[in-house]
């Protein structure tokens, strides 16, 4: 007996132990959010991030390896957040893919420290040896190929014209969303990301749609 009385309470501290620690690798995430968003990834610093957190540089190596480690889990927590927000469950239609992407603006317009952190980043990208290249790469071939995949489904279900160019359709709507993106962050105040998205989309699918149909009209 006395032995099973002396495990519940290192059970429960376990429990905490591990509270604790996703809840300072959650808060490390936000703040790293901040630091890569005004300064890119080569002018941030691993030391000034553990500050801003509250702890050391040792304690925050404990949750990441490396600040490389740290880019990578930041950009693909966002990715999951992304994920869970905007695009769940999928679409059925053509239309609500579309609704789904002016969401995902409407989301970010709302977190301008992401969205700044990701034109920052993926401009610096640009260059092989950045540790965020790769991620960049598979990024946009994922997400065009998801929306390519989409478009070709509408295609077959007769919501799109036979000769749509699903592939080069899907590529200009990711130049426009991340174009519109970057407008946005240089005037989030005076400039509506998620509108001007939706007008585009409404003008492209009324090109597209075998019956000339577009969105349709918000509430």
């Amino acid at each position: 007996m006395d032995r099973k009385q002396d495990t519940k309470p290192r059970r429960s501290v376990a429990r905490g132990g591990y509270a604790v620690g996703d809840e300072r690798r959650a808060r490390i995430l936000d703040v790293a959010v901040g630091h890569f968003a005004q300064w890119g990834f080569h002018a941030s610093s691993l030391a000034r991030i553990a500050k801003d957190v509250g702890i050391t540089q040792g304690g925050l190596l404990h949750h990441f390896r490396s600040k490389e480690d740290l880019l990578v889990s930041v950009l693909r927590h966002s990715d999951e957040q992304d994920a869970v927000r905007c695009f769940s469950p999928g679409p059925r239609t053509v239309v609500e893919a579309f609704e789904q992407l002016i969401e995902l603006a409407r989301y970010n317009a709302a977190r301008p420290g992401r969205t700044k952190m990701f034109n920052v980043l993926a401009a610096e990208a640009g260059e092989t040896g950045h540790p965020a290249h790769d991620y960049f790469v598979r990024r946009y071939r994922l997400v065009v190929g998801q929306v390519a995949e989409t478009l070709r489904a509408a295609v077959a279900r007769g919501e799109l014209a036979a000769d749509t160019d699903c592939e080069g359709t899907s590529s200009e709507i990711a130049a426009v969303m991340d174009g519109l993106q970057l407008q946005w962050a240089l005037a989030p105040g005076t400039y509506d990301m998620a509108g001007r998205l939706r007008t585009y989309l409404d003008r492209l699918l009324r090109a597209l749609t075998v019956d000339g149909s577009g969105l349709p009209a918000r509430a």
